[in-house]
């Protein structure tokens, strides 16, 4: 027992510490070992059954996918003929199946996931009790079933799975009971083999959970003085300072932006903080004193997160900054929130400072 029980913990172990980042799409083949066994027919099935089985399939998401995958089944049962003999009728069964997949959790290093879909089988026929038919079926059928794949190594998935064949009539077993009219003979297949990964699209954020997602966390320190003098040197063009400087004597340029440093938000959150209001009173102040400057209020996050996740989120920011603009009477004509999320990084998200500076609201004069 303990010979069983080593390999089985080991392998949990190894998928645990070594799952890969989780592609976009992907192509993949498998194969393996298959047991198959005949279910619902006319004789009495025995379990001296054996197979194998190879496939090809395209992952278009991270849940979904298309899998053609080809079979070969040795299916015996046994029946007693009029000489009160009993005889072993063989099925040797060449399948091949079109399915669609759907991962019900593609994140986690043991995947399971459902599938089903249409397909047909040739069937080789001997020894069976209903001499009229063909010693050889072509037999189409529809299946379904559950499966799971393992993931220890970046390109190599061990697959384990069960399903459940209903073939469009009663050949398979090669014995058409008396009177049986549409009959179905179905059988199973539980596979196990490998699948390997020859080609992968590009990583998925799907997997990447934002790290604010926990209350008890609390955002990095950041030092804004430093991320001040950050954006003055990698962005010269813009307005930088912590408050919004009147241009005197008449219109901003009409791609001028500014960047509202020292605008924060609550972690993971559209909560703006207080120490932001003072900023966002001397921007409300400068808009009002322009009554026809029309700007596009742009929300950005660093890349921690998922990019839809990051978008909605920075979507949300830059709409609580234009519903307090127009709580101090900036017309809500002339505002417009988009949130742009990851995309356009001011500095390397790969530093807290960076990332605290990619975390930021920016007006854009229209």
């Amino acid at each position: 027992m303990k010979k069983i029980i080593l390999p089985i913990f080991l392998l949990f172990i190894l998928c645990e510490v070594s799952y890969a980042q989780l592609a976009k799409d992907s192509w993949a083949v498998g194969f393996g070992f298959r047991y198959p066994k005949l279910v619902s027919v006319n004789i009495d099935p025995v379990n001296t059954n054996y197979g194998g089985f190879a496939s090809i399939q395209r992952n278009f998401s991270e849940h979904s996918g298309l899998r053609f995958i080809g079979a070969y089944s040795h299916m015996e049962g046994e029946y007693v003929n009029a000489a009160l003999t009993t005889v072993t009728s063989t099925t040797n069964a060449i399948s091949g199946n079109l399915d669609l997949l759907f991962y019900l959790m593609p994140c986690e290093p043991v995947s399971p996931y459902v599938y089903g879909g249409i397909g047909a089988v040739y069937a080789m026929l001997d020894s069976y009790v209903t001499t009229t038919l063909d010693d050889n079926q072509f037999i189409p059928e529809v299946n379904f079933g559950v499966g799971a794949e393992w993931n220890f190594d970046g390109e190599w998935r061990l697959v384990t799975e069960f399903g459940y064949h209903i073939t469009n009539n009663s050949d398979l077993d090669g014995a058409i009971g008396l009177g049986e009219v549409s009959g179905r003979d179905t059988y199973l297949g539980i596979n196990i083999g490998l699948l390997y990964f020859f080609e992968k699209g590009e990583p998925s954020k799907y997997c990447q959970f934002y790290s604010g997602l926990s209350a008890m966390e609390k955002p990095e320190p950041v030092d804004y003085d430093r991320i001040e003098e950050m954006i003055k040197r990698h962005i010269p063009q813009e307005v930088v300072k912590e408050v919004v400087v009147e241009k005197p004597g008449g219109m901003m340029a009409a791609s001028e932006k500014w960047v509202l440093v020292g605008v924060n938000f609550e972690f993971n959150s559209a909560k703006i903080t207080p120490e932001s209001y003072p900023i966002l009173y001397d921007a409300a102040k400068t808009l009002l004193s322009f009554p026809d400057l029309k700007v596009e209020i742009q929300g950005y996050t660093d890349n921690i997160g998922s990019e839809q996740y990051n978008k909605t989120l920075a979507q949300k920011r830059a709409d609580a900054v234009k519903l307090y603009l127009t709580s101090k009477g900036v017309s809500e004509s002339r505002l417009k929130a988009v949130g742009y999320g990851e995309s356009n990084p001011a500095a390397d998200n790969k530093t807290a400072d960076g990332r605290a500076m990619n975390r930021r609201i920016e007006f854009k004069v229209q």
